[in-house]
């Protein structure tokens, strides 16, 4: 994985988010967010709040969103909780972004099943369309990154790119979809693979052919 490096506090930065708060929509559902909690276990959506809070970042930039500092302060001070355990969640889990992004996010993984069924043609096509591991592009349309297991090993090997899944990649799907990407078109998503719908063999059933067609229930043959 690549080494993740939070964006240093600065005077910009400050000028440029230091007055974040909620919009008017968000602040409602934090709200839902924070109620889902037992009274005093409120810290408890740190996560959730996060996320909402990169989105709305991600919203004003077109892009997926990060998390500046005074924007992890201003969820700290929202939970009554040290800004040092905001941060703490925010580095650990790169769901997170800690600096700012492309408009895509192209996310690789590079974990065992991903990389037994090629993970490196795929970033090997990423490198081939000027994308660089840790980078955004110079035009801010992408920035790749290698993450770890995603759960779609039984579609391996796949991406996500913002909050969409690109599965059963070949080098040549990967190299579409950044060129559809590019061009302001949405890439069909999840298998890549002609006749397949999610995660079910991709050739004839061995097993449990009766479902083919329609439910059944084996129980009773058990």
């Amino acid at each position: 994985m690549a080494d993740r490096f939070i964006e240093p506090d600065s005077p910009e930065l400050r000028a440029r988010w230091g007055a974040f708060a909620w919009t008017a929509e968000n602040a409602e559902q934090a709200k839902v967010i924070v109620g889902r909690y037992p009274a005093g276990r409120q810290r408890s959506a740190v996560m959730p709040l996060l996320d909402l809070a990169q989105r709305q970042v991600g919203a004003e930039l077109n892009t997926q969103g990060w998390l500046p500092i005074p924007v992890m302060e201003y969820v700290a001070k929202y939970l009554d909780m040290p800004v040092i355990r905001v941060v703490e969640v925010a580095t650990f889990y790169t769901m997170y972004n800690i600096a700012p992004i492309g408009r895509f996010h192209v996310q690789v993984c590079g974990t065992t099943p991903c990389m037994l069924r090629g993970s490196d043609d795929i970033m090997a096509a990423c490198k081939g369309k000027g994308l660089k591991k840790g980078h955004t592009t110079a035009d801010g349309m992408f920035t790749l990154t290698e993450v770890e297991c995603m759960g779609n090993c039984a579609s391996a090997p796949m991406v996500q790119i913002n909050d969409d899944n690109y599965e059963d990649l070949t080098a040549a799907d990967m190299e579409r979809i950044l060129d559809e990407l590019a061009a302001g078109k949405q890439p069909k998503t999840g298998t890549q693979l002609p006749g397949r719908h999610t995660v079910e063999p991709a050739g004839a059933l061995s097993n449990l052919t009766a479902m083919v067609d329609a439910n059944h229930d084996y129980r009773g043959e058990w």
